[in-house]
Parts: structure tokens; C-alpha cells; sequence
């Protein structure tokens, strides 16, 4: 018994037709955060927490947001892309850029603000 080959010559590619419907969200946010950077003070708790215990603030803030809780130590940029996912969750207006500058500047303010924003969420 002998094997045949069939050569198959492909004409066209496969295409989706129609509209995808794998955007979830708009690109631009439709809110602000639901309290200022410098807000740090009216949440004690979250105050305390980072301020005391910033580890213990971030696997809480990662986990928050079903990521793995050692995310913001073994991933560079870690916190950076906890805060824009924070943003695309909660469809909070803002940029990459604006995070960055954020964090690098007001880091703890940064963080006890995706606190309260996790809890404004019900997260």
C-alpha cells in the first residue's frame, strides 16, 4: 500500500466578517477616581496599612484584583500595572503616563488612592 500527498494550495485566508465585539470598554474612562491623590487621610485604615506595612498593602491591592499577591515584587513595573488595571476596571479616566507620574512622585499617596478606589468598587 502506498501513501498519496495531496498538495492544497490556499487562495484566501480566513476573515472574521462583521463587526468584533472584543472591546469591552471604552479607551478613555468615562469617570474620575473616586477620591484625589492626596486624599491619604480620609481613609485611615488604608493610611495605616501602607504606611506601616507597604508590603502588606500591595498583595492585598494585587490580590484585590485577582492577581497573584507577589506580583508587585517579581514583576518590574508591578505597581505601575496594578494602577492602570485598577483604571480599566473601574473605567476611570487617565493615562500610563499619568500613573507613572503618580507613583513616582507620590507613591504612598498613589497606592492608600487604588485602596480606596478598590473599596469605592466593592473589590
Amino acid at each position: 500500500m502506498q501513501a498519496t500527498h495531496q498538495t492544497v494550495v490556499v487562495t484566501q485566508q480566513p476573515m472574521m466578517s462583521g463587526k468584533s465585539n472584543m472591546m469591552v470598554c471604552s479607551l478613555n474612562g468615562h469617570r474620575d477616581w473616586d477620591s484625589g491623590l492626596m486624599a491619604c487621610c480620609t481613609d485611615c485604615r488604608s493610611l495605616l496599612m501602607t504606611y506601616f506595612c507597604l508590603p502588606c498593602s500591595l498583595c492585598d491591592i494585587s490580590s484585590r484584583t485577582g492577581e497573584c499577591m507577589c506580583m508587585p515584587f517579581c514583576v518590574a513595573g508591578g505597581l505601575l500595572a496594578l494602577r492602570a488595571r485598577i483604571r480599566t476596571l473601574g473605567g476611570i479616566q487617565g493615562s500610563i503616563c499619568g500613573d507613572c507620574i503618580a507613583i513616582s512622585c507620590c507613591g504612598l499617596c498613589a497606592i492608600c488612592q487604588m485602596q480606596r478606589e478598590l473599596d469605592a468598587m466593592g473589590l
